[in-house]
């Protein structure tokens, strides 16, 4: 066994199982993918830690707990269709990539879809398609959406998002104001939503047509 295997065994038994996270699949995803590969290199040593850590471009990778606890709530199962906003750093679209059939993931920063993409190639997950855009507005040339998860703080609840949803489907996003949200869990059962809140959270905003207005002095997602 590797350093960083052992990091990441100790990841999930102290960060992730002893907080509440039970799904085995979700447990196994985040023990298999090595997480510090999706920060700087200059970040390895900390890619396992309680905490979020930048990637540039004012962008985070998530705390690792945080990452199982969305995971756990949006429930994929193997054959389906999860949409993902906010590629980010590609971490959560590889876990996603292990637990679902296929993967959508939408980044509206460039040089990280195409950092994402490349990393996630490498490591062998063909089952992930990422593309720059509006990530408010969802996919929906590729929905419905068995499972959405959208890794920045939103306003309020996304209407396109909700739309794309499929029957039965999950969606798990944080909702709040632009320096502290609280995890919502929103299922689609016979056209009707339900609302679950959870926990508290700090995400970066989600900029979009149905997110925060982006603001001149500087780049959010």
């Amino acid at each position: 066994m590797t350093d960083y295997e052992r990091q990441r065994q100790r990841m999930v038994e102290r960060q992730i199982l002893k907080r509440g996270v039970r799904s085995h699949r979700v447990l196994a995803a985040m023990e298999k993918i090595p997480r510090h590969r999706f920060v700087p290199e200059d970040s390895y040593g900390h890619a396992y830690e309680d905490s979020p850590l930048s990637i540039g471009k004012g962008q985070t990778i998530s705390q690792p707990y945080m990452v199982a606890l969305m995971t756990e709530c949006a429930a994929p199962e193997p054959d389906d269709r999860v949409l993902e906003v906010g590629t980010g750093s590609g971490y959560q679209t590889a876990i996603l990539a292990e637990l679902a059939r296929e993967v959508y993931s939408l980044e509206r920063i460039p040089e990280l879809a195409e950092r994402a993409e490349g990393l996630l190639s490498r490591l062998g997950y063909e089952n992930v398609s990422i593309r720059v855009g509006d990530g408010s507005e969802g996919w929906r040339e590729k929905a419905p959406f068995d499972a959405i998860i959208v890794t920045a703080g939103a306003p309020e609840l996304p209407d396109p998002l909700v739309e794309q949803l499929a029957e039965g489907g999950r969606l798990v996003i944080p909702i709040g104001s632009a320096h502290h949200q609280t995890l919502c869990t929103v299922k689609k059962e016979r056209n009707k939503i339900q609302r679950e809140e959870g926990t508290g959270c700090v995400f970066v905003p989600l900029i979009g047509t149905f997110g925060w207005e982006e603001k001149p002095s500087g780049r959010h997602s």
